[in-house]
């Protein structure tokens, strides 16, 4: 029996979120420069999105370039940048061929106006899919988001539209970016590292994580379903016991 043949289709998570690293390390390690690692890493992103949508998820968030990574070397942002545009213009079509919706989360007014405008249009190509929702995490971090979510209700009260006290978790999270998908169910992040990079910070309270050593230009669709697979084995609580738990389920 092959790995998806092993998932069980009533248990999917409905949001996975992915961290996608190592791709400067893989390079090195192929003495190559980091570049390389990230044009490389392409084929991974494009395995995940096919088993994702194999697998009728409903949504899936990639990490791929954080508010932090505007420090790297400018040689390096400048090619990860064109590189996001050359993958939108070569997967448009797939995208729109496998019914996927793409959207994004970050601070999309700090990328150069070619890269936001090419954005702007893969995203109305595929305003109406129905199927998989992709999210692409760009110029993004959890504390920005929370940031700009609390700057937004603090104007909304000094213009009496919203009360402070009728304020609550569903509240904050309406006045967040990320706001039209669910919480992350699944969280996964590779190449050995073991912290969530300020990613989806409100959203990962009761998210379950898994770590790979794996690379991220040599992750492939077996290693998602190998993910799902660990999921689907874990016990989720949310801060009541398992007799509780079980008494539910019954």
């Amino acid at each position: 029996m092959d790995l998806k043949e092993q998932i069980d289709k009533t248990k999917l998570p409905q949001h996975v979120a992915i961290i996608m690293d190592g791709n400067g390390r893989w390079a090195k390690k192929r003495g190559n420069q980091r570049i390389f690692g990230h044009q490389n890493g392409v084929k991974a992103v494009r395995e995940t999105i096919e088993a994702a949508a194999e697998l009728q998820l409903k949504f899936i968030t990639l990490y791929a370039f954080s508010t932090e990574n505007w420090r790297r070397p400018q040689d390096e942002v400048n090619t990860l940048m064109h590189l996001l545009i050359t993958t939108l213009n070569s997967e448009l079509e797939n995208l729109k061929k496998n019914n996927i919706r793409l959207k994004t989360i970050g601070d999309l007014n700090s990328l150069p106006k070619d890269v936001s405008e090419k954005l702007k249009n893969t995203i109305d190509e595929t305003a109406n899919n129905s199927g998989l929702t992709l999210t692409i995490a760009l110029s993004y971090s959890g504390r920005w988001e929370m940031t700009e979510a609390i700057k937004r209700i603090a104007q909304d009260s000094s213009k009496g539209t919203i009360n402070p006290e009728d304020i609550n978790e569903d509240v904050v999270y309406n006045y967040m970016q990320s706001s039209f998908m669910p919480y992350p169910e699944l969280l996964i992040r590779t190449s050995g590292e073991f912290r969530v990079s300020n990613f989806l910070l409100w959203q990962m309270a009761y998210t379950e994580f898994y770590f790979t050593d794996i690379l991220w230009p040599d992750f492939r669709k077996e290693d998602f379903f190998k993910a799902i697979i660990n999921f689907q084995k874990r016990e989720r609580r949310f801060g009541k016991i398992s007799e509780q738990i079980n008494e539910n389920n019954k």
